[in-house]
């Protein structure tokens, strides 16, 4: 890639991904078919650094465009990890550009996504900016699954907010990367999950200024394994453990635990009153059980009991493949 290519990104969008090849290919589909003159470049992050599958499918569907792009394998795995990887690369690559933006690898862009986004950043002069994820499902599913918490987000037009929640449809100024260095993502949520949430909380104690574009869609494929009331029930146990490490992490000393469990005992109070909320609007249980739910999260948590769904075996790329460490480059365009 030519300097005065790198020059002229604006924008860099990271896609971390883990075994999903067939679904980072149609991710960087959407991308590849996006609208406007902005400039911009594409880094993905392959985390499966023992079968770089993705990263095969990732160079494949590069290597027919023209857009500046790279492929990098992060072999320490975990989604934290990807993403601090994957905004690191971004910044020193294309250190014109003001602006980085994350998909993720089971999602698709609407042809006007980055246009909003860039947009957005600009008129607005937010720093942080969301959007919607849609969820599409692979199954047919009843309303208890599509009217479940779970699956909502912020609703209504585009307008500032206190704070966005995921990395799957946002964007973020290089600013805030510079004054919230060296502490970015925290790999303690490797395998909990939630390190988008909590990064966002401490952006926002920063003073930043975050927008919400309604404009700037994304479209998210459900897998039907994640439609079961069993996978449900789980995750919103698993966010209000979440919520409880977050809010540890914030609250300051002294008596932290003293106050985390005054928290945990409040939000069981009003959770009661939140589910009957839910069950009059939803008239269904499952969506109805989420608020109850969390806060048995929560305090399920304060005993030291946290899930970590995404923790598979462990891969130890480094010691098996001697030759790959970790950032090794699969492919650069």
């Amino acid at each position: 890639m030519q300097d005065e290519s790198k020059a002229s990104v604006e924008a860099v969008i990271c896609i971390p991904t883990f075994r999903r090849p067939d679904g980072v290919a149609r991710t960087l589909q959407s991308l590849l078919a996006q609208k406007g003159d902005l400039s911009f470049a594409i880094v993905v992050i392959e985390n499966d650094a023992e079968k770089p599958l993705g990263a095969a499918a990732a160079r494949e569907t590069l290597d027919s465009s023209d857009i500046p792009s790279a492929v990098v394998i992060e072999s320490r795995q975990g989604n934290c990890h990807a993403i601090n990887r994957a905004f690191a690369e971004a910044r020193e690559r294309f250190p014109a550009a003001d602006y980085f933006l994350m998909i993720d690898d089971d999602e698709i862009a609407s042809p006007d996504w980055l246009a909003h986004m860039v947009s957005t950043a600009r008129t607005t002069g937010a720093r942080i900016v969301g959007g919607p994820v849609i969820r599409q499902f692979d199954i047919p599913v009843p309303q208890s699954v599509s009217q479940h918490p779970l699956y909502g987000f912020i609703d209504g037009p585009s307008r500032q907010v206190p704070a966005i929640h995921g990395t799957g449809n946002c964007l973020i100024h290089r600013e805030v990367f510079a004054r919230m260095e060296p502490n970015l993502f925290d790999v303690a949520f490797n395998f909990l999950g939630g390190g988008d949430m909590e990064f966002f909380a401490r952006c926002r104690a920063a003073d930043f200024t975050f927008w919400w574009c309604e404009e700037a869609v994304i479209h998210e494929t459900v897998a039907a394994e994640r439609t079961t009331p069993k996978w449900l029930m789980r995750r919103s146990i698993r966010t209000g453990s979440i919520n409880y490490v977050i809010d540890g992490k914030q609250m300051a000393k002294p008596a932290v635990t003293a106050r985390l469990q005054a928290k945990n005992f409040i939000s069981l109070g009003l959770s009661i009153f939140k589910a009957m909320g839910l069950l009059i609007r939803t008239r269904r249980l499952l969506p109805a059980s989420h608020p109850v739910l969390m806060s048995i999260g929560r305090i399920t948590a304060s005993f030291g009991f946290l899930p970590v769904p995404y923790k598979a075996s462990e891969i130890k790329a480094v010691e098996r493949h001697p030759n790959l460490k970790a950032g090794n480059h699969i492919a650069e365009n």
